[in-house]
C-alpha cells in the first residue's frame, strides 16, 4: 500500500444472453447479504467498528431484547463520532444508529428496491415474513442492475463533478475530518500531485480501526490502490460491471487526457437506475 500506481482503465465483459435474462429476473433475496451481523444497542462504536472491519461489512443491525429495531453504519461511526473527535469506546450505538428499520419483502424486485433505498436514504433489511433474513445495500444492489435502455446514461450527471483529493503525507485524522465535514466517503490520494490510490470508509474501519492503527499515521500508508478508473461516458450497466467485478463503492471518472473529471458511488448508480 502506499505505492504509486499507473492509473489503471478497466472495461466490464459483455454478459451472455443468458446472464442478461438472470439479472432482469432477480429479486432482492438473490443479491442480499446475509447472514445478518448484529449488535446491541448498548454496545460501544469502538465494539461496533471492530465488528464492521473483522467482517468487513459497512453496517451492523441493532437488536433489542434479540429483536431488530434500527441499523448502525460505518457513515455513523465518521459522521457521528471520529469527525467530533469522540472516541468511540465512550460513544453508544444507542447514540448514533438509525431506527425504525427500513425493511424491504424478500422477493421485490430490483427496481423496487431501488425506489425504495433512494426514497428512503439508507440501507435495507429484508424481511420474509416477520423474519430478518439479509441486508441489501448499494453495491448489493448495482449486483443485480440489468443491461437495458434504462441503463444506458451518463452516470456522471448523478454523481460528483468535484474530485477530492489530499497528498499522501497528510494524516488519517485529517482526511476523517475532510470526509465528515463534507459527507463524502472517499478521497483520491495523490503523490506529486498525481492520483495513487483512494482511501475510504471501509479503509478506516479494516486498516485502521479493526487493527487499532492511529489516525496520526500518513494516509499514503493505508490507501487502497490501484485506482481504478473509467470514462466520462460509461454508462449506468458498465459502470456496475465494473465495481461489482472489482468490489469497490467508487469509481473515478477520466477524460481523454487521463484527468480526473468526477467520480460516482454504488448509489449513485442506484439513483440513476431508479428513475
Amino acid at each position: 500500500m502506499g505505492k504509486i500506481q499507473t492509473l489503471k482503465k478497466v472495461f466490464p465483459t459483455v454478459p451472455s444472453e443468458t446472464a442478461k435474462k438472470r439479472l432482469r429476473t432477480l429479486r432482492v433475496q438473490d443479491i442480499m447479504s446475509y447472514p445478518v451481523k448484529t449488535i446491541t444497542e448498548d454496545s460501544t462504536m469502538a465494539q461496533a467498528a471492530n465488528l464492521m472491519g473483522k467482517h468487513r461489512v459497512g453496517s451492523l443491525i441493532v437488536t433489542e431484547n434479540d429483536d431488530p429495531v434500527g441499523i448502525v453504519t460505518e457513515r455513523d461511526l465518521l459522521n457521528h463520532v471520529l469527525t467530533f473527535g469522540k472516541d468511540p469506546a465512550e460513544v453508544k450505538v444507542s447514540q448514533v444508529m438509525s431506527k425504525p428499520l427500513i425493511t424491504i419483502n424478500h422477493d421485490a424486485t430490483i427496481k423496487e428496491t431501488a425506489k425504495t433505498m433512494m426514497k428512503r436514504k439508507g440501507r435495507l433489511a429484508v424481511m420474509k415474513g416477520s423474519t430478518l433474513v439479509g441486508v441489501v445495500t448499494a453495491s448489493d444492489l448495482i449486483k443485480g442492475i440489468p443491461e437495458t435502455p434504462d441503463t444506458e446514461v451518463q452516470p456522471l450527471r448523478y454523481g460528483s463533478k468535484l474530485v477530492e483529493t489530499a497528498d499522501k503525507g497528510v494524516s488519517v485524522a485529517k482526511i476523517v475530518r475532510i470526509m465528515g465535514e463534507k459527507r463524502i466517503g472517499s478521497v483520491v490520494i495523490t503523490s506529486e500531485g498525481k492520483p495513487m490510490g483512494i482511501f475510504t470508509e471501509r479503509d478506516l474501519l479494516t486498516i485502521l480501526m479493526a487493527e487499532e492503527k492511529p489516525l496520526s499515521m500518513p494516509v499514503g500508508d493505508v490507501t487502497s490502490s490501484p485506482l481504478i478508473v473509467t470514462d466520462v461516458d460509461v454508462n449506468v450497466f458498465e459502470a456496475a460491471s465494473i465495481m461489482t467485478t472489482n468490489r469497490i463503492k467508487r469509481l473515478p471518472l477520466i477524460d481523454e487526457n487521463e484527468e480526473l473529471k468526477g467520480i460516482i458511488t454504488a448509489r449513485d448508480l442506484v439513483e440513476a437506475y431508479s428513475k
